[in-house]
């Protein structure tokens, strides 16, 4: 996410390391680089100009004048910048209505339907709500199979009209269904296009009029840089939608997209999906969006995500598990679960600050704990339970079960009794020591 970008401010960045003071010819000289930095991220020129025309007028302020380390002083100034730019604050959807209606548009294959289905899950599970998801899509051949396979992973009705043709006469029904079994929300997914045309237009602005929603949101995919921002602006123009949401944030996006629409439009970017897994979308935050741009990660959100999976009667039960030595490789396998529902390995080591340009070219796969899984669900058991158990014929049959070696169940052994030992150190509230001088209170 934002790579090639965040290597490029890094480098304008580097322009200033042992300058004495900010003046307005180094100040120049690096803020011509990050406009070329941002306009290679496909990024509006004259939003471009504009952003960096602020900087340096920030920059030159009689304050900054007199700082002592101008890099970082600039970092700050182009961070605040970048999320002013973004929008500043996170922005909510309108969830009020009695049923709440919200209306869902895009081109097709800018990921509606996937995102209909995620922006449902979330409502379920972290608001409460009771969603109605419509398949409005009468076009697309798979859209109204892929609604209902997506409906039947969250536990989610979705009303369909088979034979049906007309979605204004669909939406409306739907609404008037859900009133009747108590739904609280429903979310129409529309029909898209390969490309805005006035047929295209006039059939969204009509479900619009019929069902007056209480909230639009633009779906667009995030890797078609510019041309998703020129569609968002036609788009905007005729439904004067709400707010935007970027797909495919995990790919090989450029931020052009990210960094231009907000000013374009006017409209504030409420959600990014960053996977095709229903749990992989987030509430859009400005800030820090920027300082992952920035390399300064994401700490605010890896902890989120790890709140989301945090179960405090398990962690209790595991606390005291923990302190009786009784930690086992059931226990082990729940926790590599939770690792694994908070998202990608290589977002989630991106958001810890410093971490993302470590692990920039190291392929993190993940399906990493694969081999792990592998060689636990090859035990027994009673071997999982107790792995004293685990003696050398033991061990060579679980390496033929699992596909793996001798040496690797071994190497996985002393991993998970190294781990042990020091969780319960940890859970008894001692202090570890020097290495060399083993574990002392």
């Amino acid at each position: 996410m934002f790579e090639n970008l965040s290597d490029r401010l890094e480098r304008s960045f580097k322009l200033l390391k042992g300058q004495g003071k900010i003046t307005e010819i180094n100040v120049a000289e690096t803020l011509k680089d990050v406009r070329r930095a941002m306009l290679d991220a496909d990024v509006n020129f004259k939003i471009a100009k504009t952003f960096t025309d602020n900087v340096k007028e920030k920059a030159l302020g009689q304050n900054v004048l007199s700082a002592v380390k101008p890099g970082q002083m600039m970092v700050k100034l182009v961070h605040d910048e970048l999320a002013e730019l973004m929008g500043s604050e996170a922005t909510d959807i309108n969830i009020k209505g009695s049923p709440a209606v919200l209306l869902v548009a895009g081109l097709q294959g800018s990921g509606k339907t996937t995102f209909s289905g995620k922006l449902a899950r979330l409502l379920k599970q972290k608001r409460g709500k009771n969603p109605l998801l419509v398949a409005g899509d009468v076009y697309r051949p798979a859209a109204i199979e892929q609604l209902k396979v997506l409906g039947e992973q969250i536990d989610t009705p979705v009303y369909t009209e088979e034979g049906n043709k007309n979605p204004v006469a669909i939406a409306k029904a739907a609404i008037k269904h859900a009133r009747q079994a108590g739904h609280d929300m429903v979310i129409v997914d529309t029909a898209g296009r390969l490309a805005v045309d006035e047929e295209m237009m006039n059939e969204i602005a009509s479900i619009k009029k019929a069902i007056n929603p209480d909230e639009i949101l633009f779906v667009v995919d995030s890797m078609t840089g510019q041309d998703a921002v020129n569609t968002a602006k036609e788009f905007n123009d005729r439904l004067d939608f709400d707010g935007v949401v970027l797909t495919k944030l995990d790919g090989d996006t450029r931020g052009g997209a990210a960094l231009s629409i907000r000013t374009v439009v006017d409209k504030p970017i409420k959600f990014v999906g960053t996977g095709e897994k229903l749990d992989a979308l987030d509430v859009f935050h400005p800030n820090r969006m920027a300082d992952r741009i920035l390399g300064m990660g994401d700490v605010v959100s890896l902890v989120e995500k790890a709140q989301e999976q945090f179960d405090e009667v398990e962690a209790k039960k595991l606390q005291k598990k923990l302190a009786r030595n009784q930690f086992n490789f059931n226990d082990f396998l729940k926790q590599i679960n939770q690792v694994k529902k908070m998202g990608n390995l290589k977002d989630l080591a991106g958001m810890i600050p410093g971490m993302g340009k470590a692990i920039k070219d190291v392929d993190i796969d993940d399906d990493a704990f694969k081999h792990v899984e592998a060689i636990i669900f090859s035990m027994t058991p009673a071997e999982r339970e107790d792995p004293s158990l685990l003696s050398g014929t033991r061990r060579k049959r679980i390496a033929n079960g699992s596909g793996t070696t001798v040496q690797e169940v071994n190497r996985l052994l002393k991993q998970f009794t190294e781990t042990r030992k020091m969780m319960k150190m940890v859970a008894q509230g001692k202090r570890i020591g020097n290495p060399q001088q083993g574990f002392r209170n």
